[in-house]
């Protein structure tokens, strides 16, 4: 401390803590041998419970004790009347409270006190409800705590309006409260739910009901005095995250409907390609194929084999059901686990067909945020800016202020969104790669929408600096995709999903691993020149793409290899023009 003069302990005095320590050990193995002994002979009496207490008092993380130490309280409530047995458990929590000043992060203690209150005949969830308010008043943060909170409120019916209310005086007295807000979160969505859209609009649920887990998004009105008091939190102290993690949901939207998102037929392939919303497992999800009226018994694959999860899957049609250019085919895919299905036609003289759902209708890249009324989202934007211009270099403003100008117009306000982007890796030079891989994100779900808004199937990124790529599964159709001069080190697998590809460009990037170039059915011509492919091994996968004449390496020290011509040669014999 300061002020205090610092004494220098001697040689003598060490020696005299150690063997102070010895003893202490020594009386604490003594102890749990006898305590382990007893457990093995069967012993569930008093002596078990004192030995037990006397090791968790200094020791309250010691597991196999308070296993022990439930067994003899068990056995011991066999032999006891009511009264007796609601004096044992109220002692052995005022036990489990004296161990708590010991270690209040606990894991046993915790544990065992929710057990004792299930055995108790009738548990004061007052006095419980007391303890955590004590405990949360020491250390806000305590998990521990606050899962204990919750079990306790759930079995005393505290309304969820009261436990709200709770949360208002934390985050009163400390805005950087991270556990309250997290818990406010939980319990707006039951108070004030958005309503459905079939509900009656001054429907709402009992002030009373206990808590219980809701996935609904919040009413507009409460909304709006949330975004206020999160304005307070953020305008008074700019740099703590917790107000800004809160905001971040309160913006947030539900997750996207399960649903089939595209369906695609090639009659040259004889093969049917289904994308969903979201990456599910086709081989255990009941897909059923109906080709004109009659269900096919096919074999559904994702695009490659380390993709267990895809969004994307394939199967193959019976040969000849389809190759007949003449004939016209309906084909329905059913997903009979989600009640839906997706229809396809297959015209006379089409040699492709699909049906999908476009991602400028259903603004699929409006960030993560919700679709609000614009003038709500632009009204928090004008908030953001009013703060960055106090604070121009707080990285949560800059950040929130991108979420917002992506969820009211992604493209016209892209200028600007990369400006803040280049601001947020100089603030923020340790999360300089998770800010490129998000610009990347962005950059890739506009070409996206400007792609579909000019009806192409053209997707070109050069020099955009991209370090990551995602949304392949909205580039099905794409046939040729510029990806050159950027900071790309791989193609993931996912790549696979490019099922219409018919020409790569990726130039001036750093790729070394292309397992992503994965039975590529349409794949012609692939450039990589100035990568870093070192091993004819590497170039494995592109055996798999079978319509490949056109290779060009310039530029890889995969050159270097002693005879790579002949080896290319037999690992690629379709490839007529290689480039080394």
């Amino acid at each position: 401390m300061h002020g205090r003069v610092k004494i220098k302990s001697t040689a003598q005095q060490e020696e005299e803590k150690r063997k102070e320590k010895e003893k202490k050990l020594k009386a604490f193995v003594s102890a749990r041998d006898a305590v382990l002994k007893k457990r093995s002979a069967g012993e569930h009496d008093e002596e078990a419970l004192q030995l037990t207490r006397q090791l968790l008092s200094s020791n309250p993380d010691f597991a196999t004790l308070w296993n022990y130490r439930r067994e003899v309280l068990l056995h011991l409530e066999t032999l006891r009347e009511k009264d007796e047995v609601q004096k044992l458990y109220e002692s052995e929590l005022h036990f489990i409270e004296a161990c708590l000043k010991v270690n209040p992060k606990s894991y046993g203690c915790w544990h065992h006190r929710t057990w004792v209150n299930t055995r108790l005949p009738q548990p004061d969830w007052t006095r419980e409800l007391g303890l955590c308010d004590r405990c949360l008043s020491l250390d806000e943060r305590n998990f521990h705590c606050w899962d204990y909170r919750r079990v306790v409120v759930k079995a005393s019916g505290v309304s969820v309006e009261q436990e709200l209310q709770f949360t208002d005086r934390l985050i009163g007295s400390n805005f950087s409260n991270y556990s309250s807000w997290h818990y406010r979160s939980t319990l707006l969505p039951q108070l004030h739910p958005q309503p459905a859209p079939d509900s009656a609009p001054n429907t709402s649920p009992s002030p009373t009901t206990s808590p219980q887990f809701h996935s609904h998004r919040v009413c507009e009105e409460q909304l709006l005095k949330e975004y206020e008091l999160s304005h307070n939190a953020f305008f008074t102290d700019p740099n703590d995250q917790s107000a800004w993690f809160y905001y971040r949901w309160l913006l947030g939207r539900a997750e996207r409907e399960e649903m089939i998102s595209c369906v695609y037929v090639s009659r040259e392939g004889e093969r049917v390609s289904v994308a969903f919303s979201k990456p599910v497992h086709a081989q255990s999800e009941g897909l059923m194929l109906v080709l004109d009226g009659q269900p096919q018994q096919v074999e559904w694959r994702s695009t490659h084999p380390r993709l267990r999860h895809s969004p994307v899957w394939l199967c193959d049609l019976p040969p000849g059901s389809i190759s007949d250019m003449s004939n016209e085919h309906n084909l329905t895919i059913h997903w009979t686990e989600k009640h839906t299905h997706r229809d396809c036609a297959l015209y006379t003289g089409c040699a492709e067909s699909w049906c999908r759902d476009s991602a400028t209708n259903l603004e699929l890249f409006r960030s993560e945020l919700s679709v609000e009324k614009s003038s709500v989202l632009q009204a928090e934007l004008q908030s953001c800016n009013q703060l960055l211009e106090l604070e121009p270099q707080n990285k949560w403003c800059l950040l929130t202020i991108i979420l917002l100008m992506r969820a009211l117009d992604p493209l016209g306000h892209e200028k600007e969104t990369l400006a803040h982007f280049q601001t947020l890796k100089e603030v923020d030079p340790m999360r300089s790669t998770y800010y490129s891989d998000l610009c990347s994100k962005f950059l890739i779900e506009n070409t996206i929408l400007k792609m579909e808004y000019a009806e192409v199937r053209v997707f070109s990124l050069s020099n955009k600096n991209l370090t990551t790529l995602c949304h392949l599964d909205q580039l099905l159709f794409v046939t040729h995709i510029n990806l050159s001069s950027n900071q790309l080190l791989r193609l993931p697998p996912h790549f696979a999903m490019l099922q219409c590809l018919e020409v790569l460009e990726a130039d001036d990037n750093a790729i070394e691993n292309l397992e992503g170039l994965y039975h590529l059915p349409k794949l012609e011509e692939v450039s990589l020149r100035n990568n870093q492919i070192c091993k004819l091994s590497d170039l494995e996968s592109l055996a798999s793409c079978t319509k490949l004449t056109r290779l060009d390496l310039r530029g890889n020290p995969v050159h270097r290899t002693a005879h790579i011509e002949s080896e290319l040669s037999q690992l690629l014999p379709r490839v007529t023009a290689l480039s080394l």
